[in-house]
């Protein structure tokens, strides 16, 4: 069985990216953990995470393009809920979303050496949802960093999606959202799914395109009626993610 030229190119540089990842997550992973201890706030840290950000898209030839940044108020805290279809969605929001805000991650995430250390001191906040007081201690301290004037992003379909749609909302940060009562920025990525899908390791350049729908408030939800909250979000996030697929 043969190997396409232009494949085995990609395999080259699929495994020059993977190394260049392992070396700027020690670089920046460093400077995020020094850095830390000059700014308790943990801003300065999130501008060197913005960095490591854009040196893994300038390493892998993706341009990105951000719509809709006049929706918000970069000076007002929001939860920011984008798709996940991608590893690439990671540094794209980093690098292209420009305001401070703290990540609501998966656990996992924060086991990785160096990596999962800087996360921790940036004020990332580590959510374990196969142990449900664990993660309504998270969803707290997401409450608490929301009280304190910063924003919150978190990723409602919790894990990346294996066919590139929309998958199920979790309900966590619904829950969050009408308890801290500050509005929600849904975000649509388009593109990262075709430059490193779940289903693959090959990295591709490309493309991608972050639109930053307008907000939505919560003031007028509650426990009881988060459901409905999660279903609005939902529906305009697949609407304008269709959208954006039927024009590429």
């Amino acid at each position: 069985m043969f190997i396409k030229f232009s494949d085995l190119i990609y395999y080259i540089c699929t495994a020059l990216m993977m190394i260049w990842v392992v070396v700027v997550i020690i670089i920046f992973g460093t400077a995020a953990i020094v850095a830390s201890f000059f700014d308790k706030q943990g801003n300065l840290s999130h501008i060197v995470a913005r960095s490591w950000g854009r040196s893994i898209l300038f390493a892998g030839r993706i341009h990105v393009t951000v719509k809709g940044f006049s929706n918000i108020d970069p000076d007002k805290p929001y939860i920011f809920m984008p798709n996940h279809s991608s590893n690439f969605d990671i540094p794209v929001i980093l690098a292209y979303l420009k305001v401070q805000f703290r990540w609501l991650a998966k656990a996992e995430l924060f086991r990785i050496p160096l990596f999962g250390f800087a996360m921790k001191r940036v004020g990332y906040i580590s959510i374990d949802r196969a142990n449900r007081k664990s993660a309504f201690q998270s969803l707290a301290r997401a409450a608490q960093t929301i009280r304190n004037g910063r924003s919150v992003l978190i990723f409602p379909e919790g894990t990346r999606s294996r066919d590139q749609s929309i998958k199920e909302f979790k309900k966590g940060g619904f829950v969050l959202a009408v308890e801290s009562g500050v509005p929600i920025v849904p975000v649509v990525i388009h593109g990262t799914w075709r430059i490193m899908s779940k289903n693959g390791l090959m990295i591709r350049p490309g493309n991608v395109t972050v639109e930053i729908l307008e907000p939505i408030e919560t003031k007028d939800y509650s426990r009881c009626t988060k459901n409905e909250l999660l279903e609005t979000v939902r529906k305009v996030m697949v609407e304008n993610f269709e959208k954006g697929k039927a024009q590429s």
